[in-house]
Protein backbone atom coordinates (compact mmCIF):
# COMPACT_ATOMS: atom_id res chain seq x y z
CA UNK A 1 0.00 0.00 0.00
CA UNK A 2 1.48 3.38 -1.07
CA UNK A 3 0.88 5.67 1.46
CA UNK A 4 1.51 10.29 1.61
CA UNK A 5 1.57 12.37 4.19
CA UNK A 6 0.98 15.87 5.16
CA UNK A 7 1.53 17.53 8.65
CA UNK A 8 0.48 21.02 8.97
CA UNK A 9 -0.49 23.38 11.80
CA UNK A 10 -4.62 24.62 11.97
CA UNK A 11 -6.28 26.67 13.77
CA UNK A 12 -8.75 24.72 16.05
CA UNK A 13 -11.85 23.88 14.26
CA UNK A 14 -11.23 26.60 11.41
CA UNK A 15 -9.34 24.53 8.81
CA UNK A 16 -10.46 25.16 5.22
CA UNK A 17 -9.54 24.00 1.74
CA UNK A 18 -7.22 27.59 1.75
CA UNK A 19 -3.60 27.35 1.64
CA UNK A 20 -1.42 25.43 3.43
CA UNK A 21 -3.78 22.68 3.55
CA UNK A 22 -6.04 22.66 0.69
CA UNK A 23 -3.02 22.52 -2.43
CA UNK A 24 -1.58 20.54 -0.03
CA UNK A 25 -4.53 17.73 -0.04
CA UNK A 26 -5.41 18.53 -3.47
CA UNK A 27 -2.54 16.43 -5.72
CA UNK A 28 -3.84 13.18 -3.77
CA UNK A 29 -7.09 13.31 -5.10
CA UNK A 30 -9.03 13.06 -1.61
CA UNK A 31 -12.44 14.87 -0.93
CA UNK A 32 -10.65 17.78 0.52
CA UNK A 33 -14.04 18.87 1.75
CA UNK A 34 -14.29 15.75 3.88
CA UNK A 35 -11.05 16.15 5.51
CA UNK A 36 -11.63 19.49 6.95
CA UNK A 37 -14.35 18.50 7.97
CA UNK A 38 -13.49 15.75 9.96
CA UNK A 39 -10.19 17.96 11.50
CA UNK A 40 -12.72 20.41 12.40
CA UNK A 41 -14.70 18.10 14.22
CA UNK A 42 -11.63 16.15 16.26
CA UNK A 43 -9.76 20.14 17.03
CA UNK A 44 -13.10 21.81 18.08
CA UNK A 45 -11.59 21.24 21.49
CA UNK A 46 -8.65 23.59 20.59
CA UNK A 47 -10.51 26.55 19.21
CA UNK A 48 -7.57 29.79 19.15
CA UNK A 49 -4.74 27.36 19.12
CA UNK A 50 -2.66 25.93 16.29
CA UNK A 51 -2.79 22.45 16.41
CA UNK A 52 -0.49 19.80 14.66
CA UNK A 53 -2.60 18.02 12.38
CA UNK A 54 -1.05 14.81 10.36
CA UNK A 55 -3.12 13.33 7.37
CA UNK A 56 -2.08 10.23 5.66
CA UNK A 57 -3.58 9.42 2.48
CA UNK A 58 -3.90 5.86 0.71
CA UNK A 59 -2.93 6.91 -3.02
CA UNK A 60 -4.64 3.77 -4.31
CA UNK A 61 -7.86 4.08 -2.07
CA UNK A 62 -8.01 7.53 -1.50
CA UNK A 63 -8.79 6.47 1.75
CA UNK A 64 -7.41 9.11 4.56
CA UNK A 65 -6.30 8.63 8.55
CA UNK A 66 -6.24 11.81 10.36
CA UNK A 67 -3.85 12.39 13.67
CA UNK A 68 -4.67 15.09 16.18
CA UNK A 69 -1.58 16.68 17.84
CA UNK A 70 -2.03 18.77 20.63
CA UNK A 71 -0.60 22.33 21.22
CA UNK A 72 2.29 22.87 24.09
CA UNK A 73 1.18 22.49 27.60
CA UNK A 74 1.80 26.61 27.84
CA UNK A 75 -0.89 27.14 25.43
CA UNK A 76 -3.18 25.06 26.90
CA UNK A 77 -2.28 26.59 30.39
CA UNK A 78 -3.01 29.82 28.80
CA UNK A 79 -6.39 29.13 27.44
CA UNK A 80 -8.00 27.00 30.80
CA UNK A 81 -6.50 30.06 32.82
CA UNK A 82 -8.40 32.25 30.38
CA UNK A 83 -4.83 34.90 29.77
CA UNK A 84 -3.11 35.87 26.65
CA UNK A 85 0.30 35.25 27.89
CA UNK A 86 2.56 34.28 30.76
CA UNK A 87 3.88 36.42 33.35
CA UNK A 88 7.20 38.42 32.59
CA UNK A 89 8.12 38.06 35.59
CA UNK A 90 7.01 34.96 36.79
CA UNK A 91 8.53 34.95 40.12
CA UNK A 92 7.08 37.51 41.12
CA UNK A 93 4.27 38.48 38.91
CA UNK A 94 1.62 36.12 39.02
CA UNK A 95 -1.00 36.35 36.55
CA UNK A 96 -3.82 33.71 36.63
CA UNK A 97 -4.60 30.66 39.61
CA UNK A 98 -6.03 26.96 38.10
CA UNK A 99 -7.24 24.06 40.06
CA UNK A 100 -5.99 20.73 40.11
CA UNK A 101 -8.96 19.70 38.05
CA UNK A 102 -7.58 21.96 35.22
CA UNK A 103 -3.70 20.63 36.05
CA UNK A 104 -5.42 17.11 35.53
CA UNK A 105 -7.47 17.99 32.55
CA UNK A 106 -4.06 19.41 30.51
CA UNK A 107 -2.25 16.59 32.09
CA UNK A 108 -4.70 14.03 30.29
CA UNK A 109 -4.55 15.84 27.07
CA UNK A 110 -0.73 16.07 27.12
CA UNK A 111 -0.26 12.42 28.09
CA UNK A 112 1.33 11.01 25.23
CA UNK A 113 3.99 13.65 24.96
CA UNK A 114 4.77 13.66 29.00
CA UNK A 115 7.92 12.01 30.22
CA UNK A 116 6.19 10.62 33.32
CA UNK A 117 5.07 7.31 33.89
CA UNK A 118 1.87 7.85 35.61
CA UNK A 119 -0.80 10.39 35.97
CA UNK A 120 0.66 12.03 39.09
CA UNK A 121 4.13 12.41 37.57
CA UNK A 122 2.56 14.24 34.36
CA UNK A 123 0.46 16.54 36.64
CA UNK A 124 3.81 17.61 38.24
CA UNK A 125 5.33 18.80 34.82
CA UNK A 126 1.96 20.96 34.08
CA UNK A 127 2.22 22.38 37.46
CA UNK A 128 6.42 22.90 36.68
CA UNK A 129 5.27 24.17 33.32
CA UNK A 130 3.24 26.69 35.72
CA UNK A 131 6.12 27.88 37.33
CA UNK A 132 8.06 29.51 34.55
CA UNK A 133 4.39 31.03 33.66
CA UNK A 134 3.27 32.74 36.75
CA UNK A 135 0.28 30.90 37.10
CA UNK A 136 -0.46 29.83 40.60
CA UNK A 137 -1.82 25.94 41.08
CA UNK A 138 -4.95 25.81 43.92
CA UNK A 139 -3.73 29.46 45.21
CA UNK A 140 -0.02 28.35 45.80
CA UNK A 141 3.14 29.29 43.73
CA UNK A 142 3.50 26.00 41.57
CA UNK A 143 6.88 25.12 43.43
CA UNK A 144 4.32 24.70 46.73
CA UNK A 145 1.50 22.77 45.06
CA UNK A 146 4.29 20.09 43.96
CA UNK A 147 5.43 19.75 47.40
CA UNK A 148 1.43 19.97 47.72
CA UNK A 149 1.16 16.68 45.45
CA UNK A 150 3.99 15.09 46.72
CA UNK A 151 2.36 14.93 50.08
CA UNK A 152 -0.77 13.68 48.70
CA UNK A 153 -3.29 16.42 48.92
CA UNK A 154 -4.69 15.83 45.89
CA UNK A 155 -4.29 12.04 45.26
CA UNK A 156 -8.30 11.42 45.10
CA UNK A 157 -8.79 13.98 42.58
CA UNK A 158 -6.52 12.45 40.66
CA UNK A 159 -6.96 8.78 41.17
CA UNK A 160 -10.38 9.69 40.10
CA UNK A 161 -8.87 11.97 36.83
CA UNK A 162 -11.37 14.73 37.92
CA UNK A 163 -11.66 17.53 35.31
CA UNK A 164 -14.63 18.71 35.75
CA UNK A 165 -15.32 22.92 37.52
CA UNK A 166 -18.36 23.98 39.45
CA UNK A 167 -19.92 27.13 37.99
CA UNK A 168 -18.99 28.91 41.78
CA UNK A 169 -14.90 27.40 41.12
CA UNK A 170 -14.92 29.36 37.68
CA UNK A 171 -16.40 32.38 39.42
CA UNK A 172 -13.65 32.32 41.97
CA UNK A 173 -10.98 32.15 39.71
CA UNK A 174 -12.17 35.12 37.53
CA UNK A 175 -12.38 36.61 40.14
CA UNK A 176 -8.60 36.17 41.83
CA UNK A 177 -7.63 36.69 38.17
CA UNK A 178 -8.84 39.85 38.47
CA UNK A 179 -6.84 40.66 42.01
CA UNK A 180 -3.85 39.77 40.56
CA UNK A 181 -3.48 41.69 37.54
CA UNK A 182 -4.44 44.49 39.73
CA UNK A 183 -1.64 43.80 41.96
CA UNK A 184 0.72 43.55 38.83
CA UNK A 185 -0.62 46.88 37.69
CA UNK A 186 -0.43 48.83 41.23
CA UNK A 187 3.26 46.74 41.35
CA UNK A 188 4.56 47.81 37.97
CA UNK A 189 3.10 51.46 38.61
CA UNK A 190 5.74 51.63 41.72
CA UNK A 191 8.63 49.87 39.48
CA UNK A 192 8.04 52.45 36.55
CA UNK A 193 8.27 55.27 39.19
CA UNK A 194 11.38 54.23 40.72
CA UNK A 195 12.93 53.77 37.41
CA UNK A 196 12.10 57.01 36.03
CA UNK A 197 13.22 58.56 38.97
CA UNK A 198 16.98 56.93 38.57
CA UNK A 199 16.94 57.64 35.04
CA UNK A 200 16.35 61.71 36.05
CA UNK A 201 19.16 61.02 38.33
CA UNK A 202 21.64 59.69 36.09
CA UNK A 203 21.23 62.11 33.42
CA UNK A 204 23.97 62.67 30.95
CA UNK A 205 25.40 58.74 32.40
CA UNK A 206 26.08 56.18 29.92
CA UNK A 207 23.55 54.10 28.89
CA UNK A 208 25.04 50.86 30.47
CA UNK A 209 25.88 52.48 33.36
CA UNK A 210 22.37 53.39 34.01
CA UNK A 211 21.33 49.90 33.17
CA UNK A 212 23.38 48.91 36.25
CA UNK A 213 22.05 51.34 38.46
CA UNK A 214 18.33 49.82 37.23
CA UNK A 215 19.30 46.27 37.95
CA UNK A 216 20.61 46.97 41.10
CA UNK A 217 17.55 48.18 42.07
CA UNK A 218 16.26 45.01 41.31
CA UNK A 219 13.56 46.69 38.37
CA UNK A 220 12.46 43.81 36.02
CA UNK A 221 13.92 43.11 32.71
CA UNK A 222 10.97 43.87 30.49
CA UNK A 223 10.49 47.73 32.31
CA UNK A 224 13.79 48.07 31.79
CA UNK A 225 13.41 46.88 27.83
CA UNK A 226 10.64 49.35 27.66
CA UNK A 227 12.12 52.35 28.91
CA UNK A 228 15.79 52.01 27.63
CA UNK A 229 15.54 49.47 24.38
CA UNK A 230 18.42 48.30 22.55
CA UNK A 231 19.90 50.86 20.25
CA UNK A 232 17.59 50.95 16.88
CA UNK A 233 14.95 49.09 18.34
CA UNK A 234 11.47 50.82 19.32
CA UNK A 235 10.19 51.10 22.77
CA UNK A 236 8.25 47.57 23.46
CA UNK A 237 9.83 46.24 20.60
CA UNK A 238 9.02 42.28 19.81
CA UNK A 239 11.67 39.81 19.81
CA UNK A 240 13.76 39.23 16.98
CA UNK A 241 12.51 36.83 14.52
CA UNK A 242 12.44 33.23 15.36
CA UNK A 243 13.11 33.66 19.08
CA UNK A 244 9.83 32.21 20.98
CA UNK A 245 8.41 33.69 23.89
CA UNK A 246 9.19 33.08 26.70
CA UNK A 247 6.97 30.79 28.24
CA UNK A 248 7.42 28.31 25.23
CA UNK A 249 11.03 28.29 25.53
CA UNK A 250 10.42 27.01 29.16
CA UNK A 251 8.00 24.74 28.12
CA UNK A 252 9.04 21.65 30.22
CA UNK A 253 10.64 24.08 33.24
CA UNK A 254 9.84 22.84 36.22
CA UNK A 255 11.82 23.04 40.13
CA UNK A 256 14.09 19.93 39.36
CA UNK A 257 14.55 18.66 43.24
CA UNK A 258 10.74 19.64 43.62
CA UNK A 259 9.29 17.51 40.98
CA UNK A 260 10.98 14.04 41.94
CA UNK A 261 8.47 11.82 43.78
Amino acid sequence: MATETIEQLVEGGKATAAPPLGPALGPMGVNIGEVVSQINKKTESFKGMQVPVKVTVDTDTKEFDIEIGTPPASALIKKEAGIEKGSGNPQEDKVADLLIEQIIKIAKMKESNLLGKTLKQKVKEIIGTCNSMGVLVEGVPAFKAIRLVNKGKFDKEIKEEKTELSEEDKKRLEEEKKKLQAEIEKRRAQYEKMAKDIIDKMAGKEKGEIKAKLREAKIPEEIISEIMPAEGAAPGAAPEAGEAPAEEKAEEAKPAEENKE
